[in-house]
C-alpha cells in the first residue's frame, strides 16, 4: 500500500521566489481554497525576476523531459469553471533533458512584461496572474508549481472631468435636480453634490444614494449580469420642501471599489453607478441612475 501511495507523490519540491520580495510591497488574494495569501504586487512593464529552486525529496535522481517557467495571465468565467482563457503567456525554457541529482537553483526574468489588465476578482469572473513552472517527465506524471501575484495599474488625473446634472420628476407632483462634482473618481475620492427640490408635491418618507457594482460577462443573449450594492448612505428622513437642498458628501474608499473595467479582452466588463432611491409613503420607490467613471491613482507616500 505505500508503494501505490508513493507513486503518486510528486518526486521533488518546487519552490517559486522573486527577486525583490523581501522588498517589494505585498497584497491580500483570495485562494481557491478560500483561504488568504499575501502575493507581490507589480504592474505592467516591469520586470519580473527570481529564481526556482527544486530540491529531490529523496536520494533518487529525478529524471524529466525539461524545465520551463511561464507567466500566465488568464481570465475564469464562473459559469465554466476551471476553463481558462489565457490573454498573456510567455515562456523560458530553464534546462533541457536529463536528471536532477540534488537542489538546483534556476534564475528567470522576464522583462518589461505587458500586462494590460487588472487582477479581478469578482462574483461570477476572475482575471488572475501566475507563475507556472513545469517539470516534463517521460512516463511519470509532469510535476506542476503555480505562483500567484497581483496587477494593479494606474491612471494620470482626468483632463476633462465634467460635472453630473439630471432631473427627476413626476408630471405635477415631483421635481428634483441633483449634481455631482464630477463624473470621474479615483478609488479613495469623495462623492461631492447637492439635491435641490424645486416641486415636492408628495410625501417623501427617504430619500438614499446607492453605489452598485454591475459585472457583465458573455454577450449577445449570452450575457450574465450581476449587481452588487456596495453601500447605502441615507440622504433625508422626512419630507423636503421646495426650495430645500441637501448636500452630498460620500467616501469611496470604505468600501473597496475596483477600477471602472470596459469590455476587458472581449470577457467582462465592471461598471459603476450612483443610484438615487425616494421612497413615499406609501412606499412606492422612485430610482434615478448615473453612471460614474473609477480610476486607480498612482498612491505617493
Amino acid at each position: 500500500m505505500n508503494y501505490i501511495t508513493g507513486a503518486f507523490k510528486p518526486p521533488c519540491q518546487i519552490d517559486i521566489k522573486f527577486n525583490d520580495e523581501n522588498t517589494r510591497k505585498k497584497v491580500s488574494i483570495k485562494k481557491e481554497n478560500g483561504q488568504m495569501a499575501l502575493v507581490p504586487l507589480f504592474q505592467s512593464k516591469e520586470n519580473i525576476t527570481g529564481e526556482v529552486i527544486i530540491a529531490p525529496y529523496t536520494k533518487k535522481n529525478v529524471e524529466h523531459l525539461g524545465v520551463k517557467i511561464e507567466l500566465l495571465g488568464q481570465i475564469e468565467l464562473y459559469f465554466d469553471k476551471g476553463k481558462f482563457h489565457d490573454f498573456t503567456s510567455l515562456v523560458r525554457e530553464l534546462d533541457v533533458p536529463g536528471e536532477i541529482y540534488d537542489k538546483k537553483t534556476y534564475p528567470f526574468e522576464f522583462s518589461t512584461v505587458e500586462m494590460p489588465y487588472e487582477s479581478y476578482s469578482g462574483v461570477q469572473v476572475r482575471l488572475r496572474y501566475v507563475l507556472k513552472v513545469t517539470i516534463s517527465r517521460n512516463y511519470a506524471s509532469k510535476v506542476e508549481k503555480y505562483q500567484d501575484f497581483m496587477v494593479r495599474n494606474y491612471s494620470p488625473v482626468p483632463t476633462i472631468n465634467n460635472s453630473i446634472k439630471m432631473e427627476v420628476g413626476i408630471e405635477d407632483c415631483l421635481h428634483i435636480e441633483f449634481e455631482y462634482s464630477k463624473s470621474k473618481y479615483h478609488l479613495k475620492d469623495v462623492i461631492v453634490g447637492k439635491i435641490y427640490f424645486l416641486l415636492v408635491r408628495i410625501k417623501i418618507k427617504n430619500m438614499e444614494l446607492e453605489i452598485r457594482r454591475r459585472e457583465s460577462t458573455g454577450s449577445g443573449q449570452n450575457t450574465h449580469v450581476e449587481t452588487e450594492t456596495l453601500a447605502k448612505f441615507e440622504l433625508m428622513d422626512g419630507t423636503p420642501v421646495r426650495g430645500e437642498s441637501i448636500p452630498v458628501r460620500l467616501f469611496l474608499s470604505p468600501y473597496d471599489p475596483t477600477p471602472t473595467y470596459r469590455n476587458t479582452n472581449n470577457k467582462f466588463s465592471v461598471k459603476y453607478y450612483l443610484n438615487l432611491v425616494l421612497v413615499d409613503e406609501e412606499d412606492r420607490r422612485y430610482f434615478k441612475q448615473q453612471e460614474i467613471t473609477l480610476y486607480r491613482l498612482l498612491e505617493t507616500l
